[in-house]
């Protein structure tokens, strides 16, 4: 999926003013997450995103991997996940999880099937329902 493909649909998902604060909240949403994955998972979702983004997560799991396990990423839950998210995007906590679970629903659509279900089985049950909700529940099992 293209940039601009990715970031009109968070847009419009999200119901964001304009292309700025999609790319933003898009951002923020994929540096968190590499924040969260092993870093190994997050090198995969980088590679199958646009430069543009992927960027942002190659970031992110470097500096966050400096003091953990590459197998394993940050321990944290939903409320850190939006506060990050928030104070990255320049936003509440509110909008930041509006935002999410709209990057999340085009991340779905933009990476491999495998690929979508190694980032749900690794995330905690509290940020997983942030993920269309077929996904999140076939993780659950």
């Amino acid at each position: 999926m293209r940039y601009d493909e990715i970031i009109g649909k968070v847009q419009e998902l999200a119901q964001l003013p304009d292309r700025e604060a999609a790319g933003r909240a898009a951002r923020a949403v994929l540096s968190t997450l590499a924040e969260r994955l092993p870093s190994g998972l997050a090198e995969h979702v980088a590679a199958q995103l646009p430069p543009e983004l992927a960027a942002s997560m190659r970031q992110a799991a470097e500096s966050s991997a400096g003091g953990h396990s590459p197998t394993s990423g940050e321990r944290f839950g939903l409320t850190v996940f939006a506060g990050r998210i928030a104070g990255r995007a320049g936003t509440d906590e509110d909008a930041a999880l509006r935002e999410a679970a709209a990057v999340m629903e085009v991340l779905d659509a933009a990476l491999t099937p495998e690929l979508t279900e190694k980032i749900a089985a690794v995330l905690p049950a509290d940020i997983r329902e942030l993920l269309p909700a077929g996904r999140a529940a076939e993780s659950s099992d």
